[in-house]
């Protein structure tokens, strides 16, 4: 019932996407501020990050039709008293900006705190996209 991405005009939505690692196809799960580091969160949220890099790749064809990363929101499985949210998705945030630079890359943001993430997962990541018209 679902896609990985969206296109309506030259807006690409794409759906939240998990940490897993793209050599061995294992997720990075935990929950921050009880099993999981503020680094461990981020090497997360960088996963997420490279895992939309994938789809916009197979969507798109290129890296080179991204226009500019608009949006993109975070969740982090974490616990009640946790606060470092912004600091985990900044994996994300972070791995768009050396990949696109400042213009493309830099983009509006979100960091949400959870308490369950599906399958146990530590953070999932999703974005909305400008494409340059073909």
């Amino acid at each position: 019932n679902y896609v990985p991405a969206v296109r309506y005009g030259n807006i690409l939505h794409l759906c939240g996407h998990i940490p897993q690692r793209v050599a061995d196809k294992s997720l990075i799960t935990g929950k921050l501020g009880v099993d999981l580091s503020v680094e461990q969160g981020y090497e997360s949220a960088r996963t997420c990050a490279i895992n939309i890099l994938g789809t916009l790749q197979a969507e798109l064809g290129t890296l080179d039709k991204v226009e500019k990363i608009i949006k993109v929101v975070g969740f982090v499985n974490c616990s009640n008293d946790f606060d470092k949210q912004a600091n985990v998705i900044n994996g994300a945030s972070d791995l768009f900006g050396e990949v696109f630079g400042k213009e493309v890359g830099q983009h509006a943001r979100s960091a949400v705190g959870s308490n369950a993430l599906p399958l146990g997962i530590a953070t999932e990541v999703e974005c909305i996209v400008a494409v340059k018209e073909d």
